[in-house]
């Protein structure tokens, strides 16, 4: 089967980066019934950015007014679904460097069950030439 190549929307936050921090923001949208897609946390300066991509935008925006966050976005990123394989991701990195679009960030892991996802950040004015590429083949 194809990879399933998704532009959707993501948020973040720059929070603390100390214990505790992840799970009191996932536990924010656990209580508000926000299912995600992806989520990301690396250390940003002194504090992180964690990254949020929402099954559902406007819920998610939703409770993040209500928990007071400074919330970045919506901003849009790939979301890369597939049939786990040796290389499915080199695969996906050649065709962007194919095409000259450098890639900002990558998280890609294996979903269990033969199967693996990834989001992929690449600059804005690339993201819908970025998934044209990656879906024509």
């Amino acid at each position: 089967m194809a990879d399933t190549i998704r532009t959707v929307e993501y948020f973040y936050v720059q929070a603390p980066n100390k214990p505790g921090v992840g799970a009191s923001l996932l536990a924010e949208l656990k209580t508000a019934g926000v299912n995600l897609v992806a989520f990301s946390g690396f250390p940003s300066g002194r504090g992180a950015q964690i990254d949020f991509v929402p099954e559902d935008p406007r819920a998610f925006r939703a409770a993040a007014r209500k928990a007071k966050w400074k919330l970045v976005g919506p901003k849009r990123v790939l979301l890369i679904e597939g049939d786990d394989r040796q290389g499915a991701v080199g695969d996906l990195m050649k065709k962007l460097a194919d095409a000259k679009i450098n890639v900002t960030a990558v998280d890609a892991v294996c979903a269990g069950a033969g199967r693996y996802g990834a989001i992929l950040w690449v600059a804005p004015r690339d993201v819908t030439r970025a998934a044209k590429v990656l879906a024509a083949s």
